[in-house]
């Protein structure tokens, strides 16, 4: 009773049936795909009727929209890249070339250091000329940076009543001079810097 509704083996399509069905389907949707999803979707027209029917040219338009869109979000994507990095952690090209100047006088008692240090991107370069007001001081160009884990790199040392030259940054941080007094008598050291820094500190 509960079996009359089971169709016999003689009503099942056979074998070879389902496979030419699904043979017939693979071919008809290839035919779709060649003929109108490529040309609408992409622009791809290898038949020709996508021309024909006005496919390909919306095709073409959507291919165009998405290549803009696509640029657009990267530049966005750059630009806001660009705008989450600080200014001195910048490539080089891209830093501030702001020329500033300024200048320092610092006393030093006798066997006393002081340094005097301006903050700069890898590349900036800045002009400098110092002088005592009497005698020899012992003295140290150098840098540092603690963004890169960099203690101590010397430039120069030295013992003189006076000095300038350029100094150029060999990476972002903080250059500058120590000085060290050993003249037994107080003096005053005056530092005149113009150039590319982000700004200028006195440390002890």
């Amino acid at each position: 009773m509960y079996n009359s509704n089971i169709p016999s083996k003689n009503e099942l399509p056979s074998a070879i049936k389902l496979i030419k069905s699904t043979v017939a389907a693979i071919v008809l949707a290839s035919i779709i795909l060649i003929t109108a999803v490529l040309p609408a979707e992409y622009g791809i027209d290898p038949t020709g009727i996508g021309s024909v029917l006005g496919l390909t040219k919306m095709g073409e338009i959507k291919v165009s929209l998405a290549k803009e869109a696509a640029a657009e979000e990267e530049a966005a994507r750059m630009a806001a890249a660009k705008a989450s990095v600080p200014q001195e952690f910048r490539e080089d090209g891209e830093s501030d070339k702001n020329i500033k100047s300024e200048s320092i006088t610092v006393s030093l008692a006798p066997d006393q250091g002081r340094e005097v240090k301006v903050r700069m991107l890898k590349g900036a370069k800045v002009s400098y000329s110092w002088k005592t007001s009497n005698d020899r001081a012992t003295f140290d160009v150098h840098g540092d940076s603690k963004k890169l884990a960099i203690k101590y790199f010397n430039y120069s040392k030295g013992s003189a009543e006076s000095d300038f030259g350029v100094l150029e940054a060999e990476f972002y941080g903080k250059h500058g001079w120590f000085w060290r007094n050993r003249s037994g008598k107080p003096m005053t050291i005056t530092l005149e810097v113009k150039g590319e820094f982000i700004e200028m500190t006195q440390e002890e």
